[in-house]
């Protein structure tokens, strides 16, 4: 599920597979028995099913597509890790006073508004939904296209 989820929401299955590699190689070092092992992979692949980290906030809960847009900017615009260029979000954008929260609203709202019926695969129909990202992601075209890519893989749009 790591390997096949893994286009939906990047961030979030990296650290699923990060926690995968970390108690395969405590388990391959002897440094925990079997039965713990069997536990710990039991618990991440509960985790890895329900899609959701510990740290997702409440208004996500009900939306795959907004959770993955908000885990794959929360370390882009945290303010501990921002620079002055494409991570920065503009302050008319904040409105709960998290960041990367505010600003995955603000890319699900637009996407749901101005998709076009039909529009994976045809450039064009995909262009206009990248036009419309661009102002929110400070005309980084870049960054543009690595969230189109999470959105791209996204059901719900």
């Amino acid at each position: 599920k790591i390997i096949k989820e893994h286009l939906s929401d990047p961030a979030y299955y990296e650290k699923m597979s990060t926690l995968l590699d970390e108690i395969i190689t405590a388990r391959n070092a002897k440094a925990i028995e079997y039965e713990e092992y069997l536990k710990r992979i039991g618990a991440l692949a509960q985790r890895v099913g329900a899609g959701i980290a510990e740290d997702t906030p409440e208004q996500l809960k009900n939306s795959p597509a907004l959770r993955a847009l908000y885990n794959n900017l929360k370390t882009d615009v945290a303010p501990s890790t921002r620079n002055e260029s494409a991570a920065q979000t503009p302050r008319e954008y904040t409105i709960s006073g998290n960041p990367a929260l505010d600003l995955a609203v603000k890319l699900d709202a637009v996407v749901r508004r101005v998709r076009p019926d039909a529009w994976r695969g045809i450039q064009a129909r995909e262009n206009v939904v990248k036009s419309a990202l661009l102002p929110l992601l400070n005309n980084n075209q870049t960054e543009v296209e690595r969230i189109f890519l999470i959105i791209k893989a996204q059901g719900e749009y």
